[in-house]
């Protein structure tokens, strides 16, 4: 691929294209700066096409190539038209779950439309302009309604450069062939279309039969070159010629469409075409046959009608795990309660355990888990789910009955043996006088477990007590049923406070009683009479996700109307949940800072270090790895890699792990880069060795929201790969979004090699002003904790 680029169009605005944008409603307003995207960086990806009633055979098979030859992609499907009947709309909706349909304006083409707006392909060449008007996204893929897709457009979607083309075949490198764009956010500006408009209405371009005119006019040749596989045109297979293996996407150029019976000389090409046009139903059978990873959006779409139409276990499996992994968990149940599981049918009735547990009817749950240990494959998993279950409800005798009976099918399995293990690890709760004592609901880690959330229980209760032990706190398990007996010891002590961390999230450890982590219902929630403190937790639901079910909304006004106290770690946080619940409760919610940033005032007889190690740590995080990099994992790696390098010359960088999955990114620096650092398995530290390895470090690079907050309670500088809203919000907070590069950055790495540079140049001033901002978050932590002492009685 050769990359030629003219000079990133800027912003201009009064533009004839602007105010067509506005009339035919194709320009949409700015993102909003506090959405998840805009704070990540994520890059919002869309496909886009031109339909009209003739070519809508075209497209319809379009969309199913999509599907089956990228079983794994589900991006957004902008449909531009202008006259698209409404059956027309439900055939193609029924064929991909993110249809946007956007009408365009044909009037507005008038003036430059040489007086043969009847004929498609002018029509097209104008309204594909179209796509240069819209501003909701960051890349834009445009596919002709001529086109099948044969294989993988990974290449495709990972592009975040320039203009992107196919050169013409028959007209020489200079043009591009318009049937397939690959067009960034630099092009979908006011003053581009401001450029095609001035063409346009100049009729300074040569309207050629291959439809791109004016865009080849206003390029002058100007644009990243594609290789011909991805836009191959049918010309090029005259002779009947097979069409090449490697092709990416085949274009029916000319007059006589698959569709209409094609064309003499081409019919290798036409049974290309002819394998997508199918019905429905066998699309659904075949996507669902597909190997490799498929997308749930798309098998939720396809297999649901096919489970109507079949009744098939195997679907109807498919479909429930595709709603567990969005965390859509009442919809699971909904789908496996649609079909007889025969009694030897382990997997579904494994997959239908689990989303029974994940909405809390446990006792059905146990009945389906129970059938799944039959089968050796399945055992394993459905022992540990079993073990999960009784842990829940505070029967660890018989969770490590089950989990053991787990690692006797097999002695590997990472779940059976960390629900043994847990059933072993819980500390005994202390006698001491209840009266004497707060309940505390927290996620206590295991051992092993995410380093952030290990050191997180101790240190909120730092903020309330230097006694951190059980002689001063009760712990409450969040994950674990809280029960009549739990209520009671809860109601015995003089207050309980939740916290901290990001315990609104609705996919650890599901539940249906609340719906996020504390394994609540809200009668139970009702009866605690004791003062409620909610204390530094945070909404931690990622870019894409979201909660579903009324429930959380439902439990979260009941815990903000219990509490005495209600404080958020951040501000992002604060505006997400004052928009969940009533305009009254509004006040009631107020900021709190995370404890771990302000280490240094808590943690008792504190020294600064008198030198520091000449390192710089770095971490990167990897559960929802697919909300967190999207189609950018390749270029994220890639930039880190040079970022290694160029980091390297100022300290050296070891990598930190918070969780042994930290640890892949070690191994693909190394494998893809040939870069190797070494490993530090702060998984296995305790919370003193955590903040003495973050105290004496220079700079720290982290990915995770505690390798960020962490460190800099320590007193260490940070800058954060933002990859979640919730660090922007953080670094908002303490008035430094410099400190922040998303993993998106197109210069990520030359932002962090420049960044860290000015941080160490006086590394002194930096660390002062970790130090000036911490105070600020002090401050607030102070006059939360004089409320707090009026309202826990100490």
């Amino acid at each position: 691929m050769t990359a030629t680029h003219i000079p990133a169009p800027g912003s201009a605005s009064g533009s004839v294209a602007a105010g067509n944008a506005a009339a035919t409603g194709l320009a949409t307003p700015a993102a909003d700066q506090n959405s998840a995207r805009a704070l990540t960086g994520k890059r919002r990806i869309a496909f886009a096409s031109f339909v009209d009633e003739n070519y809508l055979p075209g497209f319809l098979a379009l969309l199913r190539s999509l599907a089956l030859s990228n079983p794994g992609v589900c991006e957004d499907f902008i449909v531009l038209h202008d006259d698209l009947r409404p059956s027309s709309v439900a055939r193609i909706r029924a064929l991909h779950p993110r249809i946007e349909l956007r009408r365009v304006d044909a009037d507005h083409y008038d003036t430059f439309a040489k007086g043969d707006q009847d004929n498609y392909l002018v029509r097209k060449a104008y309204f594909i302009l179209d796509v240069f008007r819209i501003r909701d996204y960051d890349t834009i893929i445009t596919l002709d309604t001529d086109m099948v897709v044969l294989s993988s457009l990974s290449e495709l979607l990972s592009l975040r450069e320039g203009l992107a083309a196919v050169p013409q075949f028959f007209y020489g490198q200079h043009k591009l062939n318009s049937g397939l764009l690959v067009i960034q956010k630099e092009y979908l500006t006011d003053e581009f279309c401001a450029k095609i408009d001035e063409v346009g209405r100049a009729g300074s371009y040569e309207l050629d039969k291959h439809d791109q005119g004016i865009l080849n006019a206003v390029l002058d040749g100007a644009f990243v070159r594609l290789d011909p596989r991805y836009n191959f045109v049918k010309r090029r297979l005259s002779g009947d010629l097979p069409v090449p293996e490697d092709t990416a996407i085949l274009h029916f150029t000319g007059r006589h469409k698959p569709w209409q019976g094609g064309e003499a000389g081409y019919s290798q090409a036409q049974e290309r075409w002819a394998e997508f046009d199918i019905d429905d139903a066998e699309l659904h059978a075949t996507y669902l046959t597909r190997s490799g990873g498929l997308h749930h959006d798309l098998i939720v779409h396809y297999g649901t009608p096919h489970l109507e139409r079949t009744g098939d276990v195997d679907t109807a499996r498919k479909v429930a795990l595709a709603h567990i992994g969005a965390g859509d968990y009442q919809a699971a149940v909904d789908i496996m309660e649609r079909v007889h599981i025969p009694v030897d049918e382990a997997w579904p009735h494994e997959v239908y355990g689990h989303a029974l547990m994940s909405v809390s009817r446990y006792e059905e749950a146990k009945a389906q888990l129970l059938l799944a240990t039959s089968a050796p494959n399945r055992a394993a998993t459905a022992f540990a789910r079993l073990s999960q279950i009784s842990w829940v409800h505070n029967d660890d005798t018989t969770a490590q009955k089950y989990a053991m009976a787990g690692l006797g099918v097999d002695p590997t399995h990472r779940a059976s043996r960390l629900w043994q293990q847990r059933t072993i690890s819980m500390p005994t709760q202390q006698q001491s006088s209840p009266e004497d004592q707060l309940a505390h609901v927290a996620f206590f880690m295991d051992r092993q477990g995410n380093a952030g959330d290990k050191l997180l229980p101790e240190s909120v209760r730092l903020a309330f007590d230097p006694d951190t032990t059980a002689r001063r706190w009760h712990s409450v398990h969040a994950h674990r049923l809280f029960d009549e007996a739990a209520l009671e010891r809860v109601n015995a002590r003089r207050g309980l406070v939740i916290g901290g961390g990001g315990l609104f999230i609705p996919d650890t450890m599901p539940n249906g009683n609340s719906a996020w982590q504390w394994n609540v219902p809200d009668d139970l929630l009702n009866r605690i009479d004791v003062p409620i403190a909610v204390f530094a937790v945070g909404f931690n639901a990622f870019d894409g996700q979201s909660y579903r079910a009324n429930r959380f909304r439902d439990s979260l006004r009941l815990l903000v109307e219990k509490s005495s106290f209600f404080g958020l770690r951040n501000h992002g946080s604060i505006e997400k949940v004052r928009a969940m619940i009533p305009a009254h409760l509004h006040d009631k919610v107020r900021f709190q800072p995370c404890p771990t940033t302000v280490t240094r005032q808590l943690v008792d007889g504190w020294q600064d270090p008198a030198g520091r190690d000449d390192t710089i740590l770095i971490n990167a995080a990897y559960d929802r790895a697919g909300l967190r990099f999207g189609h950018d994992y390749s270029y994220f790696l890639a930039q880190m890699a040079e970022a290694v390098r160029g980091l390297g010359k100022l300290a050296e960088v070891q990598c930190v792990a918070h969780s042994l999955d930290d640890e892949k990114m070690a191994f693909d620096l190394r494998r893809e880069h040939g870069i190797s650092m070494p490993v530090i398995p702060m998984y296995d530290f305790d919370n003193d060795e955590i903040r003495d390895l973050y105290a004496r470090t220079k700079l720290v690079i982290g990915m995770r929201g505690h390798a960020g907050m962490i460190p800099f309670g320590c007193g260490t500088p940070i800058i954060s790969l933002i990859s979640h809203p919730k660090m922007a919000y953080f670094l908002r907070d303490i008035e430094r979004p410099e400190w922040g590069v998303s993993v998106h950055d197109r210069n990520l790495a030359g932002l962090l090699v420049e960044r860290a540079q000015g941080l160490l140049a006086d590394h002194a001033a930096t660390v002062a002003d970790v130090h000036g901002r911490q105070q600020e978050l002090w401050k607030a932590t102070e006059a939360n904790a004089a409320e707090l002492r009026t309202i826990l009685r100490g």
